[in-house]
């Protein structure tokens, strides 16, 4: 059975519009992902909630857009983030010192795919 999460998200790819997700934001360092390709602390990548990443047999390469405190940024998809919640999702640290600073470790974002 398919979680609500999953069917939404899969609806929201198939018919194309915009859904905003909401989750904790947390950085790792980076290395060979979920995807195939090797990235690093300084690449702009992200790393999805298994809910996410499974709901999209094309997650890989994607281009997500993340938003916090009125900064905006983008990474593509090159993981899995094992241990986030189904909206989570886990950046390199070029990507959360775009908006935020590292000694915060974890903040509520806001992010959806880019278009």
């Amino acid at each position: 059975m398919m979680s609500v999460t999953k069917i939404v998200a899969a609806l929201s790819m198939t018919i194309g519009y915009a859904l905003a997700f909401n989750g904790d934001l947390t950085y790792y360092q980076p290395g060979l992902g979920s995807c195939g390709e090797q990235s690093s602390s300084s690449d702009h990548i992200v790393a999805l909630a298994p809910a996410q990443f499974t709901s999209d047999p094309n997650a890989c390469g994607k281009t997500i857009q993340i938003t916090y405190n009125g900064k905006t940024t983008t990474a593509k998809v090159v993981d899995k983030c094992m241990g986030c919640n189904d909206d989570s999702i886990d950046v390199s640290t070029a990507v959360f010192t775009e908006l935020a600073d590292l000694s915060a470790g974890r903040v509520q974002v806001e992010w959806d795919y880019a278009s």
